[in-house]
């Protein structure tokens, strides 16, 4: 039994199995549609949620500057996520049928990079910002309450924005 091998040799004679550029560009297209209903959604359901606080701002008039600035700071958390989210639409796009496989994964790489700074940066931001303007908003109302009721209601909050 021989027990010298060329690995260079062994590793040449491999047959490569060469993918279907097709189902690669349809998986591809796939993943694109689904961001982008999910980018859509995530625009859609936002501004929904901006325009109802604000309804809320103007139909109860709150007469604290911290409820004010509360509601200021959840609508610029809001506007930071949207805006930085919403730069993703171009890698989204329809690409032209001409389009290389490289160039189109070039544009997955650069979308993965901005997914992944928003996922960090921006979520955490956003979160922050929140958080804050909830609790500045909820203060008009819990500083009527007892101290026992303010601080049950700013906990349950705070335990459900945790979760």
């Amino acid at each position: 039994m021989c027990t010298d091998f060329d690995f260079k040799e062994l590793w040449n004679q491999q047959k490569v199995a060469v993918p279907d550029t097709k189902e690669l560009f349809d998986k591809m297209n796939q993943f694109k549609k689904k961001n982008m209903r999910t980018l859509i959604y995530t625009n859609v359901i936002l501004a929904l949620t901006s325009a109802f606080i604000l309804f809320v701002w103007y139909y109860f008039q709150p007469q604290f500057i911290s409820t004010k600035l509360g509601i200021i700071l959840c609508i610029t958390a809001m506007a930071i996520y949207l805006f930085t989210s919403n730069k993703q639409f171009p890698l989204l796009g329809k690409t032209k049928s001409d389009t290389n496989a490289v160039t189109q994964l070039k544009q997955l790489l650069i979308f993965k990079e901005k997914q992944r700074f928003i996922q960090t940066t921006i979520m955490n931001l956003y979160f922050i910002l929140l958080t804050i303007g909830i609790s500045f908003y909820m203060y008009e109302y819990t500083c009527r309450m007892s101290l026992l009721a303010g601080s049950i209601t700013y906990g349950i909050t705070f335990i459900f924005m945790a979760i």
